[in-house]
């Protein structure tokens, strides 16, 4: 257990319970729902660890910190800078109501995040998963959609069909943090969404494949099938499931938008594209997902050579995944004959 000081008979006490219960209030609106459920967890941590019944102000930062360090200290710096963000927005809340008077995460520092230069997925794997005669209607569209859309998996998830414009492609989500956006589709996913509705006027987008088993809000109920919203954790589980034989499988739900935004980079698009696309506010944000692959780099490198417009080169190989090999003749030529498997690209007196 952690510690608390012991204060003086004169102190009116505030519990740690009654302060979290009173902070979390402040968050009880429809923008803040993801905030106040993942705040609501770390605060039930913190409870848990000092005591529900104990005096906000008795709290230690030295003591905090040393608790806070020992459960999360291993985690993902994501998992740290959520638990941490939590822990001081809590604080400031205790401090203005001037029931504690120190900063509760002061020694916390922010974790940086290892850049990741390795999450989008290729176009052609993505168009061979989608393909797939064993992938069903309902994850077929999600998947689609997911990709063309460029949304978060719980903003494609939480659709109704009320919020679907099909005539124009596109639907309202509430973006993280609250605020209200559209989202674009193209083609594809046109095509397979009336499949999927077959007329349905309400209820959720994506349901489950059986009726819901224990009570729901009415929200997240088909009212004809009694079916239920398609939950991120089934979603996510049923998509690692179909990806663990492709390609750098198992994939997650969340490499869909990764590589939606990856590939919209690679062919060009603006930065105010980029951003409306993702949803982002910020530029830095969006810059861990919008970075090109080594292919489409090495593409770009070629075509802006110089020496590529003055016609220089014999053999230019724009991508190669394997190897090229020289076959020399008996007569002492030799020639450029592509391995087997092999993918080569060029211009001039290439080999295909």
């Amino acid at each position: 257990m952690g510690t608390v000081h012991q204060l003086s008979a004169s102190h009116q006490a505030v519990t740690l319970g009654h302060a979290a219960a009173a902070y979390l209030a402040t968050l009880d609106h429809p923008e803040s729902a993801g905030t106040r459920r993942v705040y609501a967890s770390t605060l039930r941590a913190l409870r848990a660890e000092f005591g529900r019944d104990s005096d906000v102000a008795g709290l230690r930062g030295d003591a905090v910190a040393g608790w806070f360090t020992g459960r999360w200290g291993q985690s993902a710096p994501a998992t740290w800078n959520r638990n941490r963000d939590a822990l001081r927005s809590f604080g400031r809340y205790c401090r203005g109501q001037g029931w504690t008077a120190g900063d509760l995460a002061e020694s916390l520092s922010r974790r940086q995040r290892a850049p990741d230069h390795s999450r989008a997925v290729a176009r052609d794997d993505l168009e061979r998963l989608l393909a797939r005669d064993d992938v069903g209607l309902r994850d077929k569209t999600l998947w689609r959609m997911l990709y063309e859309t460029a949304a978060r998996a719980n903003e494609i998830l939480g659709l109704d069909v009320g919020d679907l414009d099909l005539a124009n492609r596109k639907a309202q989500v509430r973006r993280k943090g609250g605020a209200v956006d559209v989202i674009v589709w193209r083609t594809g996913t046109a095509r397979l969404l009336p499949r999927l509705l077959k007329g349905r006027k309400s209820g959720p987008v994506f349901l489950t494949d059986r009726r819901a088993r224990v009570q729901l809000p009415p929200g997240d109920l088909d009212p004809d099938s009694g079916r239920a919203r398609l939950s991120y954790r089934q979603a996510a589980a049923l998509f690692g499931h179909a990806t663990g034989r492709m390609s750098s499988g198992p994939w997650t739900l969340h490499q869909l938008r990764h590589s939606a935004l990856t590939h919209a980079a690679e062919e060009g698009a603006s930065t105010s594209t980029l951003l409306a696309y993702s949803g982002h506010t910020s530029v830095a944000s969006l810059a861990r997902y919008a970075r090109v692959s080594h292919d489409a780099l090495g593409r770009r490198q070629v075509q802006r050579d110089p020496a590529w417009s003055a016609g220089d080169y014999d053999f230019v190989v724009v991508a190669c995944r394997l190897p090229v090999d020289r076959m020399e003749s008996p007569g002492g030529g030799a020639e450029w004959r592509p391995s087997p498997g092999g993918l080569v690209s060029g211009r001039g007196g290439t080999v295909g």
